[in-house]
């Protein structure tokens, strides 16, 4: 790949971030969602990454703890991340993940669900190795649509600070 089409690739996109490190500062909440669930992406999303039976089959469902046919956990977060791109992260200057430190389905999700949710700061820092870089910790919280969380994930984002004169 040519690095000079990279650049401007990059520079383009930095040029038209709206949020930086400096936008998310302990203690803000940034909302994600609403999106529908449907059966169709259930059994897609299972087929493809997660093809247990009570994710395929409403029998196999139906005879299991979720009692009717329920979202991979794995699609949950999928869902989450779509979300988060969606309302925020694809208008910053994240630069990715070092990782999840905590992650809990704490409900199933089913089609017909309809899923939002909040992102919390929970601590935000430059990085001392990196000038020009913060680190965030998040607390995600996805919920349905009576307000029952089905998700909670910790983790930490980087992101690019806002240049001087930005």
């Amino acid at each position: 790949m040519n690095p000079g089409i990279v650049a401007q690739g990059y520079a383009a996109a930095m040029s038209k971030t709206r949020l930086w490190w400096d936008d998310f500062p302990t203690g803000s909440v940034h909302r994600y969602g609403p999106m529908a669930v449907t059966r169709e992406e259930v059994l897609d999303f299972a087929g493809r990454w997660d093809p247990q039976p009570f994710h395929l089959d409403d029998a196999a469902a139906q005879a299991s703890l979720f009692g009717k046919l329920s979202a991979s956990g794995w699609h949950t977060c999928a869902m989450t991340m779509r979300m988060m791109c969606d309302a925020f992260l694809l208008d910053s200057s994240s630069l990715g993940s070092p990782g999840i430190d905590s992650l809990k389905w704490l409900l199933p999700v089913y089609p017909g669900d309809t899923l939002s949710g909040t992102l919390t700061v929970l601590d935000a820092r430059p990085m001392a190795s990196k000038p020009g870089l913060g680190l965030v910790k998040c607390l995600y919280e996805t919920v349905n649509q009576q307000g029952r969380c089905v998700l909670r994930m910790e983790s930490h984002g980087m992101f690019r600070m806002r240049p001087t004169g930005a």
